[in-house]
């Protein structure tokens, strides 16, 4: 793995960035010390992009969802809350 000075990465960092999108990570040092790793994001590819509603139908919500668990809570924190 290629490792970068800070210079180096400020002066090239465009490219350097592409190669790390094409699966080529680099680390940038400061006085020789690595500080971090820079690698390309796993992102579905356009196609495979999920939506809000992929499950629509699949799941059914009880109509005394918003009533669910009244009786514990009420025994729990006492009438008075």
């Amino acid at each position: 793995m290629q490792t970068v000075n800070i210079h180096e990465a400020k002066t090239h960092l465009s490219r350097l960035v592409d190669q790390a999108a094409q699966g080529e990570p680099f680390v940038i040092a400061k006085a020789g010390k690595p500080l971090v790793k820079v690698m390309a994001l796993e992102t579905p590819e356009a196609g495979q992009q999920r939506r809000l509603g992929f499950m629509s139908g699949q799941l059914a919500v009880p109509d005394d969802f918003d009533r669910m668990g009244g009786v514990e809570i009420e025994r729990l924190l006492g009438e008075d809350a």
